[in-house]
């Protein structure tokens, strides 16, 4: 480690092999807490390559509990964090809206390291439980429409990084691999980053894989579709900027989609929105997130996706979802 810490600080890179086997090793307790914290500290203060990037994944996806979930054709909404926006639980409310409209979705998520309140917060407070078991995921999938992959159940080679990651409070390279080791590898993503840095390192190294995708970054620095400006989408084939006026709709104040100061005000307003008691700008912003997921697996416009999205939302379907899944979760 002293020597890729030694070059790291002189400015080099280092290889995805080299990458791969910092984070192997590091899940063998092969460094101390010193040296991990220096490591991931390099990385706040410059750019990470693509080649970087690429061998801490392949290092995270060789590591992980895989779960086969193939015979569902999934989504994941999953996004960076990092953005320092602290908006309420849009991406796991998106899911809720996505599994709703009829479309399976395993949804990967954590803990909050870097804000107040992570997906995984908020659905442990509500009584989803986690589980890594098989059985329990596909009764999820079938009578839900989702299943929830809490991160650290799927990477235990990460637990030598987590204290640090929570001691340290900001955003670390971990926050840009999170979308991308999903265990039960989804053939369809979508994925929220937070600088058009990584938008372009994502688009480089999805293109190359067999994902069906859409990567968002709002363009005032949100991770996700936030309505309150432009955001840069890129597909599999296409490039495209959305903003509300693609859903016929006003753009938003931030302080509209800030989320709660705690565990317990995060879960009040998002149960307020599932059960359609949410703002309009609340509704509007969950609603066209999910609708950028359904127009990613459908192939749909996503306007028509925003009025699925909608009608999820409104009837009813997207709070049943939830409901079925914090009472399957309470029988296990």
């Amino acid at each position: 480690m002293k020597n890729i810490l030694n070059r790291l600080i002189n400015q080099e890179s280092i290889s995805s092999e080299e990458a791969k086997d910092v984070l192997v090793n590091i899940s063998k307790g092969n460094y101390n807490q010193s040296q991990i914290a220096s490591f991931l500290t390099v990385y706040m203060m410059r750019s990470i390559t693509i080649e970087e990037l690429s061998g801490f994944r392949d290092a995270l996806l060789e590591l992980c509990i895989p779960v086969s979930l193939d015979d569902y054709n999934t989504i994941d909404l999953c996004g960076t964090g990092g953005d320092g926006k602290d908006t309420f639980n849009i991406s796991t409310l998106a899911s809720f809206i996505t599994a709703g409209a009829g479309i399976s979705v395993t949804k990967h998520g954590n803990y909050g390291v870097s804000s107040t309140c992570g997906s995984s917060n908020v659905m442990e407070f509500l009584g989803v439980k986690f589980s890594n078991d098989i059985n329990f995921l596909k009764r999820c999938l079938d009578d839900a429409g989702i299943c929830v992959l809490h991160a650290p159940l799927f990477h235990p080679a990460m637990k030598n990084v987590a204290p640090i990651r929570r001691e340290l409070g900001v955003k670390t390279f971990f926050n840009m691999l999170g979308p991308m080791v999903n265990p039960a590898f989804p053939k369809n993503q979508l994925v929220g980053v937070f600088s058009l840095e990584l938008l372009r390192l994502y688009s480089y190294l999805y293109q190359n894989t067999d994902k069906n995708y859409s990567i968002v970054h709002a363009l005032d620095g949100y991770d996700e579709i936030s309505l309150t400006g432009p955001a840069k989408v890129i597909k599999n084939n296409s490039e495209q900027i959305i903003d509300a006026s693609t859903f016929n709709i006003d753009t938003l104040k931030q302080e509209q989609i800030h989320g709660g100061n705690s565990v317990e005000s995060s879960a009040k307003i998002f149960t307020h929105i599932l059960q359609g008691q949410g703002t309009d700008a609340q509704n509007h912003v969950a609603c066209a997130n999910a609708a950028l997921a359904i127009s990613t697996i459908n192939n749909t416009s996503i306007a028509d996706s925003f009025q699925t999205a909608k009608d999820s939302l409104f009837s009813g379907k997207a709070f049943k979802s939830f409901k079925t899944l914090v009472a399957l979760s309470q029988n296990a």
